[in-house]
């Protein structure tokens, strides 16, 4: 660690005072929601036997991180917004950009296994149990949470091993890539280029076996002459889709391109995309629209 700088400021989120205080209380219910929503599936997911399968194992997964990745970042905002309070060590710092991109990363790699699963699940439905085994999952939720520490611990050895000897002011609400990138006053060239490229190969790889799985899923249902199946198909993979690409396409956008195109106040916003809004539609996407899911709850409520 060769930094002078011992810490950051967060600056940019809301210069006017009058509009603190509503910031805080929107993304406190926000968060609250969030949290609320993805701890109520993973309760409902471990209690009821019911949903002991596959497909619900990889959600629990899902629910798992999006409960983790607003929770990285939104108190430290909160307390920012209320108490005024916008430092962060650079330990802190280093910690918290550690933890999000090992999240955002599973959370990537996991969506793609999640595909998959449901193009097993569709296509080959006979064959499903056998080649979706128990064994298969806990490889593929180890495998995902691996490459997404495996991949953190890259991209947060080669941000914070850089030299930060001047400004420390980040436009940011959290310390991430490209603001952290813009501090340093040593040549950032060379690691940006491997950013770009790990996150390029991963992020697009697994965006385009997301897409594909659903396209194959698509096509086998459009083969089946049943208009009702088609409606509830269409309605089903539409917002799974909407989800998947509003997650990739966020993260896409913030990672994978050259460093020139940096800009706070668009960045600040897309940020809060994939690190809020997703968090909290998940759960109502994949879940609350699922009737095993929903009758899963009933069934916790009652047992309370």
């Amino acid at each position: 660690n060769f930094s002078t700088v011992s810490e950051f400021v967060f600056v940019g989120l809301s210069d006017a005072p009058e509009m603190r205080l509503l910031l805080f209380v929107l993304f406190l219910l926000i968060y609250l929601a969030t949290v609320a929503g993805n701890i109520t599936l993973l309760v409902a997911i471990s209690t009821d036997s019911h949903l002991h399968s596959p497909m619900y194992f990889f959600l629990s997964n899902l629910s798992l991180l999006d409960l983790l990745c607003p929770t990285i970042t939104v108190p430290k905002m909160l307390g920012a917004l209320l108490l005024e309070h916008k430092e962060i060590s650079f330990s802190g710092c280093l910690l918290q950009h550690f933890s999000l991109i090992a999240v955002v990363g599973t959370e990537i790699f996991l969506l793609a296994v999640m595909a998959y699963d449901r193009y097993v699940a569709v296509c080959h439905p006979l064959r499903y149990p056998s080649i979706v085994s128990l064994k298969l999952c806990a490889r593929l939720a180890v495998g995902t949470w691996a490459a997404g520490l495996v991949n953190s611990l890259l991209h947060t050895s080669l941000v914070f091993t850089l030299s930060f000897c001047g400004p420390n002011k980040l436009q940011q609400y959290y310390c991430d890539i490209p603001p952290v990138l813009a501090l340093s006053c040593s040549s950032t060239r060379s690691r940006e280029l491997v950013i770009l490229a790990v996150a390029g190969v991963l992020g697009s790889s697994a965006c385009m076996l997301t897409v594909v799985s659903y396209i194959y899923i698509l096509l086998e249902i459009l083969s089946r002459n049943s208009p009702g199946i088609w409606r509830k198909a269409f309605s089903t993979c539409g917002s799974h889709l909407t989800a998947v690409c509003l997650f990739y396409g966020t993260t896409i956008c913030t990672y994978v391109r050259p460093s020139f195109t940096y800009s706070p106040h668009r960045d600040r916003v897309v940020s809060m995309l994939y690190g809020m809004l997703t968090p909290l539609l998940n759960p109502i996407i994949y879940s609350l629209r699922n009737k095993e899911v929903k009758c899963a709850l009933r069934r916790v409520i009652r047992r309370v």
